[in-house]
Order: structure tokens, then C-alpha cells, then sequence
């Protein structure tokens, strides 16, 4: 099992910029990819940003050149870096980590811009 713990949300203007952070604890170990997802209102649940085992990323189009999420082995933490920030940006995030069996979800952290 593996548990996953976010920080960093909150409540900033448009322009603006935030760091999530997730922690992940358990058997760690077995860990491939590790990503972050967002939720908005009455929206369904879409990839934000994801980093594999082998360092590889993956940005949402959305995302791409304003959001930069970092992985670090040692800590057993993903954090995304998020910059420029904009309304259509709010929403739940997710920190989410999957192994060979299953996809593991933290409780999510609440974002909000305003404009």
C-alpha cells in the first residue's frame, strides 16, 4: 500500500504562482509513475503533469511551458511547480503514484485563482 499526502493549495490571483508538493509513504518502493491530476467543478478528472520511474514527463496541453512537476527519489516527493497561473486553473489537485497493480490517489489539495 502506499500513501500519499499533498500540500501547497490555496488561493492566489491570476499571474501568479504556486508549488504543490506530495509525499508518498508505504512501500514506496514499488512505485513507477507518479503524476498529478486536477478536478475542476463539473468537470471530469485530467492529467496535469506525470514523471516515470525512467524520468520521462508529461505535460497536460494546458500546462505546457507554465507547469513543471519534479521528482525526488530520495524524499519520495513530487512536486509541481506551477506558474502563470490562470482562472481556468482552479480546481482539486490530485497527487496520484501507480504500480504494477493499481493507481494509488492522495486527498487532494484545493487551488483557486482569481482573476
Amino acid at each position: 500500500q502506499v500513501q500519499l499526502a499533498e500540500s501547497g493549495g490555496g488561493l492566489v490571483q491570476a499571474g501568479g504562482s504556486l508549488r504543490l508538493s506530495c509525499t508518498a509513504s508505504g512501500t514506496i518502493f514499488s512505485i513507477n509513475t507518479m503524476a498529478w491530476h486536477r478536478q475542476a467543478p463539473g468537470k471530469q478528472r485530467e492529467l496535469v503533469a506525470a514523471v516515470t520511474s525512467g524520468s520521462s514527463l508529461i505535460y497536460g496541453n494546458s500546462v505546457k511551458g507554465r507547469f513543471t512537476i519534479s521528482r525526488d527519489n530520495a524524499k519520495s516527493t513530487v512536486n509541481l511547480q506551477m506558474n502563470n497561473l490562470k482562472p481556468e486553473d482552479t480546481a482539486v489537485y490530485y497527487c496520484a503514484a501507480a504500480d504494477s497493480d493499481r493507481n494509488y490517489w492522495g486527498q487532494g489539495t484545493h487551488v483557486t485563482v482569481s482573476s
